[in-house]
């Protein structure tokens, strides 16, 4: 963008280049600048959507596009299978005799590829292994690194582990997509008293920065609307989000399915009354950098991850349209306690040892509501 180009935004009381290191600062420089002249080739103005989905899957410099690695202790965010195996041993048993019915796993989404170390490894002692392991990832350099971990271990259990740059028109499988709906693209739409509006991006110029502004909403976010019945106030905002692309994507899923299959999902979220409640009237967007809440989602895109709660009512009513059954629907404490998490800890290790004690910590992170229990909800379908 020649003399206009945006430098970061200040994190806090912190420069940004203080908290980013200098090939981070780069990579999202040239994102910042590529998504600058984007929004002045479409009129000044774009929704956040494109925003986001720009600043987590551009080719090379969006976040999920990235080389390097953002799960664990030293990225930005910790997903369960990173917390403790006994999750994935929990996965495995819901879903080991689809695995075993239809020869054949897809995993969606598959980070670090902890997860599918822990499916495995659990179906091989349970003697529940399929013939086929497929990874549909957008990320190479996340798919380079889930080559490297797993690889050797598909050699070892005599598995075929596989790479799907897109989805057969039609499969049988045991499917599973853990945190993979929170990362799609929102929408954020409002309202003051009786006008129903979207908030969308701009480039302040004049203060070198991205802004956000208020347009009337757009046809896909009103679409998404249906359904939904925003609170509203004479004398206040209220500013949510709304995800067609999660509609979208569970959809594109289900209906590919064929009979034997069975899909479980985990993610962030809620029920559609309890997203949209009144008192919610920030709305559930954020950024997340180092294990930090990032309360500026337009800040140094490219290297902080974007997420939103899902709403998991559309979740349940696009699978049922599709024609799945769903088994269970219930919040990630309540699901893994039901499926025998507690017993798998007693089967790890010997109750009171000291592997014992740091592998209950662990658990708890998990089951406990005031910890991922509460926050996270599981969908199981089948057809």
């Amino acid at each position: 963008m020649d003399d206009r180009n945006l430098p970061h935004r200040q994190h806090g009381s912190l420069a940004a280049d203080e908290l980013l290191s200098s090939a981070q600062a780069a990579v999202s420089q040239r994102l910042a600048e590529r998504i600058a002249e984007r929004i002045e080739a479409r009129g000044g103005w774009v929704p956040f959507a494109d925003f986001m989905a720009w600043a987590l899957y551009e080719p090379e410099l969006g976040y999920y596009a990235r080389h390097d690695r953002p799960f664990g202790e030293r990225g930005d965010f910790v997903t369960a299978p990173e917390i403790s195996p006994l999750f994935g041993a929990v996965v495995a048993d819901l879903l080991a005799d689809a695995a075993l019915r239809t020869g054949l796993v897809v995993e969606f989404g598959a980070g670090s590829g902890a997860l599918a170390e822990d499916l495995l490894n659990r179906w091989a002692a349970t003697g529940h292994l399929p013939h086929r392991y497929a990874i549909v990832e957008v990320s190479a350099g996340l798919a380079a690194e889930q080559r490297a971990r797993l690889m050797p271990l598909a050699r070892q259990l005599g598995v075929a582990v596989e790479w799907w740059s897109s989805l057969p028109d039609s499969f049988a499988a045991a499917a599973v997509a853990n945190e993979v709906l929170d990362v799609l693209p929102v929408h954020l739409v409002g309202t003051r008293g009786a006008e129903t509006f979207e908030r969308g991006v701009v480039v302040d110029y004049a203060n070198q920065r991205f802004a956000w502004a208020d347009r009337p909403i757009t046809p896909p976010a009103e679409a998404a609307l249906a359904g939904i019945d925003l609170p509203r106030s004479s004398s206040s905002e209220y500013l949510t989000e709304v995800a067609p692309a999660v509609r979208a994507w569970v959809a594109s899923v289900a209906e590919r399915l064929q009979p034997g299959s069975r899909l479980f999902l985990a993610d962030y979220g809620y029920a559609r009354q309890t997203l949209y409640a009144p008192f919610r009237s920030r709305g559930t967007l954020q950024g997340y950098f180092r294990h930090q809440v990032v309360d500026d989602p337009l800040w140094a895109p490219g290297a902080i991850d974007l997420t939103a709660f899902v709403d998991f009512t559309a979740v349940v009513e696009t699978l049922t349209e599709a024609g799945l059954q769903v088994v269970t629907w219930q919040r990630q404490g309540e699901f893994l306690l039901a499926h025998g998490i507690l017993e798998r800890l007693a089967e790890r290790a010997e109750p009171g040892s000291a592997a014992y004690v740091r592998a209950a910590r662990a658990v708890n992170r998990l089951i406990m509501p005031h910890e991922m229990g509460e926050l996270f909800q599981v969908v199981v379908a089948e057809l």
